[in-house]
């Protein structure tokens, strides 16, 4: 599909962005998006399988530059390198990774890659990636903006999980177009490679109409879950950063603002070198595969995106506020302290083979309960932060967890608010809430059944006043990077996990009067899968 671009300089102010500051647009976007009984009955959509997108992004006529594919397991157990993902901002500095493909290719692989398949038949084949998506639709791309390194030239470089390569769109050093996007942001100025993840909108929005721009981070952030894990075990402290000129940095991708937005830039390791400045970004034609016979527009995700952008690098150098960790409120129910496993009794498996392993629970035992101590392991390694550029002091949060408790031993069903600050579960309303819990999660089985559904929760206005629209992004996507850690931190204690959807204001009634005036983000559902219904005992 070709696309049109022209070339620019690079400190032209970008036009034709709405606002950040107008924090109205974004927040109808989010009413206009909510799911409800009266919404989920009132629409008329329905899958068109004739014109289904494919799954993957394809550019033509560029050669492939293979990954390696017999990579060494990092043999880190996998709760152990979220906290090492999660403790990033903190901890020494470590002696320093060389940077090479056989690193790129674990990070790479193990964050959106293609980890099994499955043939149908009549020839068809199904693909499973590395980390959980909404649908399956997997719409999520990763390109790498690298400095020169030992056995990769200088250039932008898109993944493709098909063949597991990488694609050369220009050759030569770029990364310090995303500085100066950044507004000279001091730790992507020392990354000697850069990862930049953007959706092709319409591959989830088939299915998902305009709640696609939600799915861009939730998505985005079960991706990063993996991708900040799988970078930290190998001492490359990665950090996400949402704060860059986005017009820019979609035009150095040769990217269609109208399909296509940047999500997250992410920098990966340490250079004494600063990159190279740029004036000027040559225009980029490429032509990738058609999607479809036809694509149909959403304007809401158009319209949410460019409210949510940054327009010159001024305002992308002001944007990162730092936020701080919001303070648990006042404490009015029974508190029960957190028991997380020692380190000495953690589960041993990599965190290789458990994303390798990890899949989407499709059916929960209703008779299988989990340990209190495995729940309180769950919460503890997935909730120690992100490093991010709009979260400071490190650890802190923009997110609240609540909690409906189904079935975990030597703890009492209920309604609950984790108090993260003292590591405690705050009972919110004593019952049996299965029925409830499957009425929220869209009137499904799934949640119902489950051992514990935990939703994340934030108070959005409050978020949006900080950081403007772009805080939408923010809490879209660590609610996404925390869901992905809890599915993480479930598969490696060997039961299982799946992130749902839910009706949000009846989410919000059910935990009020403590919740009043939040917004529901993510929703993850664990448990023990029913073996004998997936046909597996």
């Amino acid at each position: 599909m070709p696309r049109a671009r022209f070339p620019f300089n690079i400190l032209t102010e970008m036009g034709g962005a709405m606002d950040n500051r107008d924090i109205e647009a974004v927040l109808k976007f989010h009413e206009d998006t909510k799911h409800s009984e009266w919404s989920v009955r009132a629409s008329q959509h329905t899958l068109d399988w004739d014109n289904q997108p494919a799954s993957f992004k394809v550019y033509r006529d560029l050669a492939p530059i293979p990954l390696l594919r017999d990579l060494p397991d990092s043999g880190v157990p996998a709760l152990e390198a979220i906290t090492l993902a999660s403790s990033v901002a903190t901890r020494e500095a470590q002696q320093d990774r060389v940077l090479d493909l056989t690193v790129l290719s674990r990070i790479l692989q193990l964050s959106a890659g293609i980890t099994k398949t499955r043939n149908y038949p009549g020839g068809g084949k199904y693909c499973f990636r590395a980390y959980a998506n909404t649908g399956a639709l997997h719409h999520v791309d990763l390109y790498l903006i690298a400095g020169e390194l030992s056995d990769l030239p200088a250039g932008i470089y898109h993944f493709d999980p098909q063949d597991s390569a990488l694609r050369c769109l220009r050759e030569g050093d770029w990364r310090g177009v995303l500085v100066e996007a950044s507004g000279n942001n001091t730790v992507l100025a020392r990354a000697p490679v850069i990862v930049v993840s953007a959706s092709t909108y319409w591959r989830n929005s088939w299915k998902y109409q305009a709640r696609t721009w939600r799915h861009c981070f939730w998505d985005a952030g079960t991706l990063h879950a993996n991708l900040l894990t799988v970078a930290a075990t190998d001492n490359l402290e990665p950090q996400l950063i949402l704060g860059w000129t986005d017009t820019l940095v979609e035009r150095l991708l040769g990217l269609d603002p109208l399909r296509e937005g940047v999500l997250t830039l992410v920098s990966l390791g340490h250079s004494n070198q600063a990159p190279p400045s740029r004036s000027e970004i040559p225009e980029l034609r490429l032509d990738t595969e058609s999607l479809s016979k036809t694509e149909v527009d959403y304007p809401a995700i158009r319209a949410a995106h460019a409210a949510s952008s940054l327009v010159n690098v001024d305002e992308a150098a002001a944007w990162a506020n730092r936020v701080p960790a919001p303070g648990d409120s006042g404490s009015h129910g029974l508190q029960t302290a957190l028991q997380p496993r020692r380190d000495n009794e953690l589960p041993r498996e990599s965190i290789d083979r458990v994303i390798v392993r990890r899949g989407s629970t499709r059916v929960f035992d209703a008779e299988k309960s989990i340990s209190f101590e495995a729940l309180s392991t769950v919460l503890d390694r997935a909730t120690r932060g992100v490093a991010a550029d709009f979260l400071e002091p490190p650890g802190a949060t923009l997110l609240d967890l609540y909690l409906i408790v189904n079935a975990v031993d030597s703890l009492t069903q209920g309604a609950y608010y984790y108090r993260r600050a003292d590591q405690s579960l705050e009972l919110l309303s004593e019952g049996n809430f299965r029925a409830m819990a499957g009425r929220l999660g869209l009137d499904q089985e799934l949640p119902a059944a489950a051992a514990v559904n935990i939703y994340s929760l934030v108070d959005l206005r409050s978020v949006l006043e900080r950081l403007g629209n772009r805080g939408y992004r923010a809490a879209q996507i660590e609610g996404g990077i925390v869901g992905g850690r809890l599915y993480l931190a479930a598969y490696a204690q060997r039961f299982g996990a799946t992130g749902l959807t839910f009706f949000d204001d009846e989410v919000i009634d059910f935990f009020s009067p403590h919740a009043t005036g939040k917004s529901v983000m993510f929703l993850v559902a664990l448990g023990h899968p029913d073996r004998v219904a997936l046909g597996l005992a």
